[in-house]
């Protein structure tokens, strides 16, 4: 097979469906928690700008939200179109946790999501808080479904295979299957994080333009104690994750490690860099620090993990491939450490706000979590690589019989339409983000006759607006 056939057609067209899915759905899980906590200090403090950041955000997540959904139901056909193998193999235990997803979160989402966006004023306060928690409640259910199931097609359990079909036998085991927990709290900080970057460089964007009010100032504090508190707890769920892979995947933590080839009573390195050679099964221009390997994963001096050439070279992923985007992963995770640290002695200092190379470097960061996030996506799914269910199905006998030329042509359809679609709705979300927060005597009620009928009615910004002013 080459590499324009049509199992890796594919798997591109899918993953890059996927890449462009997972970003909205990220920020979603972040801006719904947010603006439960904005609306929570608004009602207990009675601060407006509390208010003002709420009416600011919710815009940009009304239209982050519509995006997310839209994208993913491109998704939803592909099982069907290009999978349907595996859809006839797996489908049993996948399609009722989609289900469930659709059911509870779902529903729960777009039932309160009404009363989010345009209740405000028809409705009670508590009442409207109690809607904003119940959709911020809704995205990490969603979460948690969508986890569920692809993690039990990295560490299957609670199954039986009959007559070639996967049977489920034990719901509790399936859901709740050994990687879930693991996975779960380290996408929704991944979320949190990404969410608190977007947030942190939209405030040093209009700092750095002369708009340096209280709200602004407000939106930088408290990303930047966001960053703080959450990425040491990333780290050390990152840390357990990478020991339950060492457990059930250890293929993917040798590739990860770059690891080849054991010696008896020989340490493992931790390799920082190198050119790993997938058909030569060795690294080129390896720099190596003697015994961190054995430390951090075995927490011993000269202990051993499997090596890649432990494992026959069909069941191994693109070594190169695991490597560096593991390692794109921390090294933006370090930044960002640096990025949270350095804004802590800058408030200690009093110079949060007026030290324009951190407001430079906080604005550029901005992606940097989302990058992260798809860089830790790439480990964990070229990792699991050649099975699309670990250790029960090959990727390459779950997809369709479907002819190279047609993936192809669907494959540019896909990517030309969703530059077009969700380019345009990325720039319209750069947009809103500035205009920056408004005074609440500006946005309270200020559109008391106007009904929206879908939720980005609510949005209620023109991309001209700037040019009609």
């Amino acid at each position: 097979m080459g590499f324009f056939d049509a199992l890796h057609l594919a798997r591109l067209q899918f993953g890059f469906t996927v890449s462009f899915h997972i970003i909205f759905p990220a920020i979603t899980i972040g801006l719904a928690s947010f603006l439960a906590v904005l609306e929570g200090l608004w009602l207990w403090k009675k601060d407006p700008v509390y208010k003002d950041l709420y009416f600011f955000w919710s815009k940009i997540f009304a239209v982050n939200f519509a995006m997310g959904v839209v994208s993913g139901l491109v998704m939803a056909y592909q099982f069907g179109t290009n999978w349907s193998y595996f859809s006839t193999f797996a489908g049993s235990v996948t399609g009722p946790l989609l289900s469930y997803e659709v059911l509870t979160a779902f529903f729960l989402e777009a039932g309160f999501l009404g009363v989010q966006l345009f209740g405000w004023g028809r409705v009670s306060p508590r009442l409207h808080y109690f809607a904003t928690l119940m959709v911020a409640l809704g995205t990490l259910i969603s979460a948690t479904w969508i986890l569920a199931s692809n993690s039990w097609m990295q560490t299957p359990q609670g199954y039986d295979v009959v007559n070639g079909k996967v049977v489920p036998v034990d719901w509790f085991k399936i859901i709740f299957n050994p990687s879930f927990f693991y996975r779960l709290p380290h996408m929704v900080l991944a979320a949190y994080l990404s969410t608190a970057l977007f947030v942190g460089a939209t405030a040093a964007w209009h700092l750095l333009k002369g708009t340096a009010n209280v709200a602004v100032k407000r939106m930088l504090s408290m990303a930047m104690w966001m960053l703080l508190c959450a990425i040491p707890v990333q780290v050390l769920v990152g840390d357990a994750h990478g020991l339950n892979t060492l457990e059930h995947q250890p293929a993917k933590l040798a590739a990860i490690e770059a690891h080849w080839q054991n010696q008896p009573g020989e340490a493992v390195p931790l390799v920082l860099f190198a050119l790993p050679d997938n058909d030569g099964e060795t690294n080129h221009f390896a720099l190596e620090i003697p015994h961190l390997g054995s430390l951090i994963l075995t927490h011993s001096f000269n202990g051993q993990i499997p090596a890649l050439k432990d494992f026959p070279k069909a069941d191994r992923p693109n070594v190169a491939v695991v490597f560096w985007t593991f390692r794109v992963m921390v090294a933006l995770g370090l930044l960002m450490l640096a990025l949270a640290v350095w804004g802590l002695w800058l408030r200690w200092r009093g110079r949060l706000y007026q030290n324009r190379l951190f407001l430079r470097v906080a604005l550029w960061m901005g992606p940097s979590g989302l990058a992260a996030l798809l860089a830790g996506w790439m480990t964990t799914e070229i990792g699991r690589q050649p099975w699309v269910v670990y250790g029960l199905m090959r990727t390459k006998d779950a997809v369709s019989n479907h002819a190279a030329a047609a993936m192809a042509g669907t494959l540019i359809t896909i990517i030309v339409v969703y530059l077009l679609v969700f380019g345009t709705g990325i720039y319209y979300l750069l947009r809103l983000a500035a205009k920056g927060p408004q005074p609440a005597a500006s946005t309270e009620n200020s559109h008391p006759n106007h009904s929206p009928a879908r939720p980005l009615s609510a949005v209620d910004e023109s991309l001209y607006d700037e040019e009609k002013h």
